[in-house]
C-alpha cells in the first residue's frame, strides 16, 4: 500500500521538483491583475492568448526596477518556477523584468553607450554649464507632443519673459533620430539670427521602442556637435537615454529640463522676492522707528504761545537781575568817584605863585617878539629891493627884450640865428614873433 502524504508534505514535494527541472529562466507575456502590498511586494498574472501564470516580486527585487509596472505591459520575466506551498498555487518567482524585446535593443545599447564614452563624449569636463539668464531658447520635440506643452507651461510659469523657438521633428518611428538630428544641427547655427543661447530636447514618457530615438548615434553626435548647451529631458525619471549621457545638463522629465533652462531666472525672481521682503522689512522698521522718534519729539513739543509765555517770564526776570545789578554797580563806582575826588582835592597843588611868573613871561615874550618882528620886516625890505635891481623883470621894464629861438634857446648873439628863422620876443609887458631878414 502506496504511503499516504500530507497536503503539505504533497506540496513541497511538487515545488522541490518544480525547482530542480525548471532552471532561472524567461518567460514572455502581458502584465495583469498587478497589486503592489504594503510589504513593497508586487504580484501580478503574466498571460499570453492561451493561459496565465501567477507571479511574485519580491520587494527588494522591486526595488532594482529602474522603471515602473503597469497593467497591460508586455515584458519578459527572469523568473524561478516554483510553488507557493501554504495555497498550493504554481507561481513564478521573479528575479527580473525587461520591456518586452529589451534584450538585443539593449546589448545595441550598451554597445554604443561603450563606444562614445570611450570617445570622451559622456565626460564631465566636456560638459558645458547652461547660460544662467537665457533670452532666447530653442525646444527640439514634437508640435503635437504633450512633453512640448509641459515645457511651454513651464516657461510661462517660471520666466515668461524669455523668447521660444519650436524646432519641430518626429520623436518616434522610422527616421526620427535623423530629423532630431538636423532639428539641433539647424537650432544651433551660429548663422542663425535671432542666435538661441540654450536648446532643450525633450520627449514624454514611453516604451524603450518609443524612445529609441534618442538611443541612435546620429541623435548623440549631433548633440556633441550643437555650438550652444543642451539640456535633454527624455521619457520618465527612470528612462535614461544616450542622448542624456551627450547633454549639457539631463533633466527628469521635459518640465523638469525646462525648469533647468529657466534655473537662473526662477532663482534671480525668487531671490528679488526675498530681497523685496527684506527691504520691505527694512523700511518697515525705519518707519517704526521714526514714528517712535515723531511721538517722543511731539511729547517734547510745546505750543509756541506756551514757549513765548515762558520766554516773556525768562526776559522779566533777566531784566530785573540787570537792573539791579546796573543799580549795585552805579552805587558802587559813585562810592569810589567820590573816594577819589577827595584824595585828589587832598593832592591839588598851589597855582598863585606860578600864575604871577606865567604872567611876567607872558609880558617879556610879547616884548621880545615885537622887536625881533620889526627887525625882520626892516631886514626883509632892504632885500626885497635888492632883488628887485636883479629880476629879469627889471631890465625889461629898462627898454630890453628876451630874444629865444623856436627851441626856446636865449639868443645872445648874432650869429646864432640865420637869414628867415623865426624868432620869439619877450618885452616887460607882452611878447612877438620876428622873423630875421639878415644877421651879423
Amino acid at each position: 500500500m502506496p504511503p499516504v502524504l500530507t497536503v503539505s508534505a504533497l506540496n513541497r514535494s511538487a515545488r522541490e521538483i518544480l525547482q530542480r527541472n525548471f532552471p532561472l529562466l524567461w518567460v514572455a507575456g502581458e502584465i495583469s491583475n498587478l497589486a503592489r502590498a504594503a510589504s513593497g511586494h508586487t504580484y501580478f498574472s503574466l498571460k499570453d492568448d492561451d493561459a496565465q501564470v501567477r507571479c511574485v516580486m519580491f520587494r527588494n527585487r522591486v526595488q532594482l526596477l529602474p522603471w515602473r509596472m503597469e497593467d497591460g505591459q508586455q515584458v519578459e520575466v527572469q523568473a524561478l518556477v516554483g510553488l507557493f506551498e501554504a495555497r498550493g498555487e504554481f507561481q513564478l518567482n521573479i528575479e527580473s523584468v525587461r520591456r518586452a524585446g529589451v534584450g538585443a535593443r539593449y546589448e545595441a545599447y550598451a554597445r554604443l553607450r561603450d563606444k562614445l564614452q570611450r570617445e570622451g563624449l559622456f565626460a564631465t569636463e566636456r560638459k558645458r554649464a547652461l547660460p544662467r539668464f537665457p533670452q532666447h531658447l530653442g525646444i527640439v520635440t514634437s508640435a503635437q507632443a504633450a512633453a512640448l506643452q509641459d515645457v511651454l507651461a513651464a516657461l510661462r510659469r517660471r520666466a515668461p519673459h524669455v523668447a521660444l523657438t519650436l524646432f519641430a521633428a518626429p520623436v518616434q518611428g522610422e527616421g526620427a533620430a535623423a530629423r532630431i538630428a538636423a532639428a539641433i544641427l539647424v537650432a544651433g547655427s551660429r548663422d542663425r539670427t535671432p542666435a538661441i543661447d540654450a536648446l532643450i530636447v525633450v520627449r514624454g514618457g514611453g516604451s524603450i521602442e518609443d524612445l529609441w530615438a534618442f538611443n541612435e548615434e546620429v541623435v548623440a553626435r549631433a548633440i556633441v556637435a550643437s555650438p550652444v548647451p543642451v539640456v535633454c529631458g527624455v521619457g520618465h525619471e527612470s528612462d535614461v537615454t544616450i542622448a542624456d549621457f551627450t547633454a549639457d545638463q539631463r533633466a527628469a522629465t521635459p518640465t523638469a529640463a525646462a525648469e533647468l533652462a529657466s534655473a537662473g531666472w526662477f532663482g534671480a525672481k525668487e531671490q528679488l522676492a526675498i530681497l523685496g521682503g527684506r527691504l520691505h522689512g527694512t523700511l518697515r522698521g525705519a518707519i517704526e522707528v521714526g514714528m517712535q522718534r515723531i511721538d517722543l519729539l511731539t511729547h517734547r513739543l510745546t505750543h509756541p504761545g506756551e514757549r513765548m509765555q515762558r520766554n516773556r517770564q525768562a526776559v522779566a526776570h533777566l531784566a530785573t537781575r540787570l537792573s539791579a545789578s546796573l543799580a549795585r554797580e552805579l552805587r558802587h563806582r559813585t562810592v569810589s568817584l567820590e573816594r577819589l575826588r577827595l584824595r585828589l582835592t587832598r593832592r591839588l597843588p598851589t597855582t598863585a605863585p606860578g600864575a604871577a611868573q606865567l604872567a611876567l613871561a607872558r609880558q617879556r615874550l610879547t616884548t621880545v617878539s615885537r622887536r625881533a618882528l620889526a627887525e625882520r620886516r626892516s631886514r626883509l625890505a632892504e632885500l626885497a629891493a635888492a632883488l628887485a635891481q636883479l629880476s629879469p623883470q627889471a631890465t625889461l621894464d629898462r627898454g630890453y627884450s628876451i630874444v629865444r629861438d623856436q627851441s626856446g634857446r636865449l639868443v645872445r648873439a648874432g650869429n646864432q640865428v640865420a637869414a628867415g628863422e623865426a624868432l620869439d620876443l619877450r618885452f616887460a609887458s607882452g611878447w612877438a614873433r620876428a622873423r630875421v631878414s639878415d644877421s651879423g
